[in-house]
């Protein structure tokens, strides 16, 4: 335990928890337009001209992390290089109950992507990567870009995916009950991966001065993480026992649609991945071109190390 080892640290992380959670809050950033629209999801134009390029999130996470204010957008920074860029919502989980992952991928992000009138560049953060990759196994896309993204599961530390299966066997009725795993759940196993980590940002936190630039990105960015839909339980279900338990996707056998998904697409895929990152270690990455950023899973996006993710992008999109 952290308050036992290093007390001063514990508490000033507890100053940083109660400043954290009085801190007062800007109001939402308007949304952006929608640009097309599919039972519960919808492509929000982010603006731009050229060729378009469409940021897919993760299932668990708000899609606000790639679009998070006027300074720090990937959204943002891929019209300003051309592209006519488009950031998917997936949208309640409550409309989307019945649909695993692959469910997610040919009945909501195909037919928005059959929306565009020519075959978009895909960037996928997280799981939405992973999902990027699968559908440019069924339709026709420009290129893929993951950005911590996993596809070899078997290659996270043996204990991580033992730890998750063990929560799962705890939480699999209520969710099971509720047609959801709720993201409270999901939290608990991302602390658990670097609990010391949790504890020091809220310290450092503390110490920033309040009102400052660093602090209202640090309260967005906390709440970003701490809101989100729950997660399906098809999808959290497919996600915890046949990619993580049984690493379907690295061992070639995962199936969308009748279709074997592969890593190795009909066109260029890039691979960012973060080198302190504990959620999507590197290891895990699909097959294919591969850049490092010097941060960690979120940092890479919405921290300093993001010129660096920016300039490899791109060069990747031309």
């Amino acid at each position: 335990m952290v308050s036992e080892s290093e007390p001063d640290l514990a508490a000033k992380a507890l100053d940083g928890l109660a400043k954290y959670e009085t801190a007062p809050r800007k109001n939402s950033r308007p949304e952006r337009p929608v640009a097309a629209r599919f039972d519960s999801a919808t492509l929000r134009d982010c603006g731009g001209s050229g060729a378009p390029v469409v940021l897919v999130p993760s299932l668990i996470n708000p899609p606000d992390v790639l679009d998070l204010d006027e300074t720090v957008s990937l959204a943002g920074d891929l019209a300003a290089i051309g592209r006519h860029a488009f950031l998917l919502d997936w949208g309640p989980a409550r409309e989307r109950a019945n649909l695993d992952l692959g469910g997610h991928v040919t009945g909501l992000l195909l037919p928005l992507l059959r929306e565009i009138s020519e075959p978009p560049a895909l960037i996928g953060y997280c799981l939405g990567g992973t999902m990027a990759i699968a559908a440019a196994n069924l339709v026709e896309v420009e290129r893929v870009a993951t950005l911590a993204a996993p596809w070899r599961f078997s290659a996270y530390p043996q204990e991580s995916r033992a730890s998750l299966l063990r929560l799962w066997e705890t939480t699999k009725r209520a969710a099971q009950m509720l047609d959801a795993l709720p993201m409270e759940v999901l939290q608990s196993a991302f602390w658990s991966l670097d609990p010391k980590r949790t504890v020091a940002k809220f310290a450092s936190f503390a110490g920033l001065e309040p009102g400052s630039s660093s602090a209202r990105r640090f309260v967005t960015l906390e709440d970003w993480a701490n809101e989100g839909e729950p997660l399906p339980y098809p999808a959290a279900r497919e996600l915890i026992e046949d990619l993580f338990a049984r690493d379907l996707p690295g061992s070639g056998a995962w199936q969308i649609a009748g279709k074997i998904m592969s890593d190795r697409i009909d066109c260029p895929l890039l691979n960012v991945t973060a080198t302190a990152d504990r959620i999507t270690p590197a290891a895990t990455a699909a097959a294919g071109e591969s850049v490092q950023a010097g941060a960690g899973h979120v940092g890479m996006v919405v921290g300093s190390a993001r010129a660096r993710l920016h300039g490899a992008l791109a060069n990747f999109l031309g």
